[in-house]
């Protein structure tokens, strides 16, 4: 899968020197703090629904809160991660006569100068949104079509650009983790439109 350059895509920091564009404040932590509240709180809605979920009695270890649990764990080291490094980086972010200073230096040594990078808004949508979506419609679409549609839209918000390598790649991530979950550890997930509900 190719990604063109955007700056939410992995090809955009590769091999190059990049800055956030905004000065450090109340809107630099908000771009820096978007996705870890994001994680939390995807991770706080997994955490509900192992919570409420109803677990047969005698049901043997590893169980079905297991594995969501690692998740919403591992959501959250992730989102704790993300906000100390944004706020590390929001303190060391230059004033702009700190960064002209640095650019000039970077030219007069040969250097490629930092380019700078903005929040694509619409890409974070694209990542945003359909989880939102999917959270809400996963009982009645199923695993396969949601977690499917979902790898879609989350390709598309970094950059990809074949559509239908991107569904077909998801589908069959999708398949598979169904397949594996439901027969492998025998914790089946909604089957939805397929199932017939």
């Amino acid at each position: 899968m190719t990604f063109p350059a955007n700056p939410t895509s992995a090809s955009a920091v590769v091999g190059q020197r990049l800055r956030l564009v905004s000065a450090p404040g109340a809107a630099a932590l908000l771009k820096g703090l978007t996705m870890p509240v994001i994680l939390v709180a995807f991770a706080t809605y997994l955490v509900v629904g192992i919570i409420t979920m109803r677990v047969p009695e005698g049901t043997d270890f590893p169980g079905p809160q297991f594995f969501p649990g690692i998740i919403a764990a591992g959501l959250y080291i992730f989102a704790v991660t993300l906000a100390v490094t944004a706020i590390r980086e929001i303190r060391a972010t230059p004033d702009a006569l700190t960064a002209e200073i640095e650019a000039e230096r970077a030219a007069a040594e040969g250097e490629e100068p930092a380019r700078p990078v903005r929040v694509d808004l619409r890409s974070l949508a694209w990542v945003a949104l359909p989880f939102l979506a999917f959270a809400f419609l996963l009982d009645v679409l199923g695993w396969i079509i949601a977690a499917g549609l979902l790898f879609w839209c989350v390709a598309k918000a970094f950059g990809a650009t074949r559509s239908l390598h991107s569904l077909i790649v998801g589908f069959t991530l999708s398949s598979l983790a169904y397949i594996g979950f439901d027969m492998a550890l025998g914790m089946p997930l909604p089957s939805g439109l397929l199932g017939g509900f």
